[in-house]
């Protein structure tokens, strides 16, 4: 099924990628797994930018959070990656929020 940007939703392994693209590279970090390169990797983890709270009139708000395409674990670092066609504003927002609160995160976009 397209979506608004005309991507195709690709199912493996149980995971719904959003793009070709996307489960390209999903292929390419379990070959690079199977080969030693790559340590682990995790699909669609969620990462805080910022928790849920209520204000002074009790009013709850919920946490905003980033889900990237992959966190890849190599021996020594650790990477972020987003598979990108369209960068929408939200996303752009998440992203510098992201980085303002890891500052040394190595972040890519692919």
């Amino acid at each position: 099924m397209a979506n608004k940007y005309h991507n195709k939703k690709i199912q493996i392994d149980g995971y719904t990628f959003d793009s070709l693209k996307e489960a390209g590279r999903y292929q390419e970090l379990k070959l690079l797994q199977k080969s030693g390169e790559v340590l682990k990797f995790e699909v669609h983890p969620s990462i805080e930018l910022q928790p849920g709270f209520k204000d002074h009139n009790g009013i709850k708000f919920r946490g905003i959070h980033y889900e990237p395409d992959f966190v890849v674990y190599y021996n020594g670092r650790t990477e972020v990656e987003d598979v990108k066609g369209m960068r929408t504003d939200v996303y752009k927002l998440k992203k510098k929020m992201l980085l303002f609160k890891n500052r040394d995160m190595i972040f890519k976009e692919l």
